[in-house]
């Protein structure tokens, strides 16, 4: 870092009052939170490390023996286990002797479980045939230190499986052989399901993960594949295209709405539900459909607010196209924080996954191997869990960051046809050298406190201006709560990314001055700003909503033993961050390109002296939406008096 360093900006002089323009000489912001995000990752280093010695994420994924082999994998020995250490490559399914007689011990299957080759295809009913099966199809279904042609010879009935040995077909979930006899399905689902039922949380979710890791990972594609549409659409906004747009996202939103309700209508009058994980599944799918249909209300109400100004919402949105033609690249930053996301994103499951299969193995009687889970694991997975959404954040907020700083190079430059070189690198030497701090408190703070943020807001605006004695004593209740809203959490967005990049102060300060200046704005640009984020805020609605309704008819039609919600919650979150990726270039040109047209009212007149940086487009599309709100306004104000009016009106000519 350059923290002692220089970095020249512009040309303007320095000034101790506020001037308002990207300055010449600036130093490190936020250096706590700098020092505090270095702890928190020295910590998720010694997780990754505690993590990676004491797990093994491929007995979660693969499966495992009772000797300490998993399946499908080379291994290395475990001391005072002969059978340990094998080569299990072409040994991929998990095979219990005894099968049809399965009990549990201490949440242990009695059962000795074996790596093979294949499941038996059909019945075998005598060693003879065992014997036969694995010299056809090589899967040996006795123990490893018994040979195939010895087979027949045993005579020691816990070496090899109890007959008749039913045929088999392999389980989607840790490829185990499930007997198709329907006698001894039943008694090994029994087993299986109370398995399950008794295991924590924490490893169902893990095995849930790790069932639906194929769809996962090709729905997120999808959602990739949706944002970079969005990206197209949104460059080339047209009339016609954005009608389109409206209409697909009503029907997702509609759409899924209507698919959870049937699906958990469909699950409640399943008489086949018996996991635990089952029913969880019917109350996260209650729990959605609730969420998504008042999501889908209030999204629906917008809409129809948002249809009168559709027209001025596609000239802002062009305005930022242009904009962002000037420096094409700015389409590529997403590229590049998509492959750092995902790089971060396999770290942090790899992680994840040897948390929970962190622990000793001890070898207990014949020679068999049990994992035994270490002590303090189920807190580790909380402070990663809060790893995975700061580290995120902080990564998107670096690309807003940059964004900006690349803004309000381009914007605050009197020779537009000799525009700034290299504006992008330039922001990304001033963000990484000097405001590293600011990014990371930014993503921290507007992350974790933006639900209390959205709830104190609403109640903050309910109960404003309200006269009643019941608003004001609840009001005196809230002092406290409003008195934050108003110094702390109501400055709170990323305008102070954009402060940062033209006045390098910290962020708090940064956001106090953006909120503040942009009071200032005429009653236009607040409204513009709102509509045109509303729009994109609607693209990633659109990119979340088809993908989850991808996921909803895949993991509907594979209702094995796993929580199938928890993936789906991974995706949707992860499609949400993807579409924010790529969208919020458009999303943070429009916000940093208002708050400097803001600034620029504010420190210009226009005249020779003090001259608008601003482009002439930008200014006749703001005055004319400024227009056209006071006309709303002034409408609005004209209905509720002739509102009024008639009522007196009518109280007057009441016969008494």
């Amino acid at each position: 870092m350059a923290c002692c360093g220089e970095y020249q900006v512009s040309a303007d002089d320095v000034s101790k009052t506020r001037q308002w323009r990207p300055q010449i000489y600036r130093k490190c912001t936020d250096i706590a939170w700098l020092i505090a995000f270095f702890l928190f990752w020295a910590g998720l280093m010694f997780i990754t490390g505690y993590a990676l010695t004491a797990g093994a994420a491929e007995r979660l994924v693969f499966g495992y023996d009772s000797f300490g082999n998993v399946c499908g994998r080379r291994n290395t020995a475990v001391r005072n286990a002969p059978l340990s250490g094998q080569d299990m490559t072409d040994k991929k399914h998990v095979f219990f002797l005894n099968s049809c007689s399965l009990e549990i011990r201490n949440l242990k299957v009695n059962s000795t479980a074996l790596c093979v080759s294949s499941c038996p295809q059909q019945q075998l009913s005598s060693l003879e045939e065992v014997q036969l099966f694995a010299r056809n199809n090589g899967s040996f279904l006795c123990v490893y230190s018994l040979n195939y042609t010895d087979y027949a010879k045993n005579p020691r009935s816990d070496l090899c499986p109890a007959l008749p040995i039913p045929a088999s077909k392999s389980f989607p979930l840790f490829n185990r052989c499930v007997p198709q006899n329907p006698d001894c399905y039943s008694r090994f689902a029994s087993v299986l399901i109370n398995v399950v039922n008794e295991v924590d949380v924490f490893h169902r979710i893990l095995s849930g993960i790790m069932a639906g890791r194929e769809t996962v990972i090709g729905l997120s594609g999808l959602a990739v594949a949706l944002s970079l549409i969005m990206i197209v659409i949104f460059r080339y906004l047209s009339t016609l295209l954005v009608h389109i747009f409206i209409t697909l996202v009503v029907f997702g939103l509609v759409f899924v709405s209507g698919i959870l309700w049937w699906l958990y209508y469909d699950h409640i009058n399943d008489p086949t539900i018996e996991l635990e994980t089952e029913k969880e599944n019917v109350k996260f799918l209650l729990g959605f459909a609730i969420i998504a249909t008042v999501i889908t209300a209030v999204l629906l109400s917008l809409i129809l607010v948002l249809r009168r100004r559709i027209q001025m919402t596609i000239q802002i949105i062009r305005i930022a196209s242009d904009f962002i033609s000037q420096v094409p690249l700015l389409l590529l930053q997403p590229l590049w924080t998509l492959l750092i996301l995902i790089f971060f994103w396999v770290f942090w499951v790899a992680v994840l996954l040897s948390l929970g299969t962190a622990g000793t193995a001890q070898v207990v009687s014949k020679g068999q191997v049990e994992y035994r889970s270490l002590a303090g694991i189920r807190y580790m997975w909380w402070y990663h869990l809060v790893g995975l959404v700061w580290t995120s954040e902080f990564i998107l907020a670096c690309q807003q960051m940059v964004i900006a700083g690349t803004v309000v190079t381009l914007y605050f430059n009197r020779a537009k046809n000799n525009p700034a070189r290299h504006p992008i690198l330039s922001s990304v030497s001033v963000l990484f050298c000097y405001h590293q701090g600011t990014v990371i408190k930014g993503s921290f703070l507007l992350i974790f406190l933006r639900i209390p943020r959205v709830i104190l807001m609403c109640f903050y605006n309910v109960l404003k201006g309200k006269e009643d004695s019941c608003a004001r004593c609840m009001a005196k209740g809230c002092s406290c709560c409003f008195y934050c809203l108003e110094k702390f959490l109501l400055h709170l967005n990323q305008d102070a990314y954009t402060a940062t990049a033209i006045n390098g102060t910290n962020f708090y300060t940064s956001a106090k001055e953006a909120c503040t200046i942009l009071s200032k704005s005429p009653l236009g640009v607040a409204s513009l700003n709102c509509f045109g984020d509303f729009l994109i805020f609607l693209g990633k609605v659109f990119v979340v909503c088809f993908t989850v309704f991808g996921g909803l008819m895949a993991f509907n039609y594979h209702r094995e033993l796993h929580v199938w919600v928890v993936p789906l919650l991974l995706l949707a979150f992860f499609a949400y961050l993807v579409a924010h990726s790529f969208l919020s270039v458009f999303e943070m040109v429009l916000d940093a390109l208002f708050l400097c047209y803001v600034i620029d009212l504010e420190t210009n007149d226009g005249s020779a002296e003090k001259p608008y940086f601003m482009e002439r487009d930008l200014m006749t599309l703001i005055h004319q939406s400024t227009n056209e709100s006071r006309k709303m306004r002034n409408e609005n104000v004209s209905k509720n008096q002739h509102h009024e009016e008639d009522t007196e009106m009518k109280l007057m000519v009441k016969p008494a």
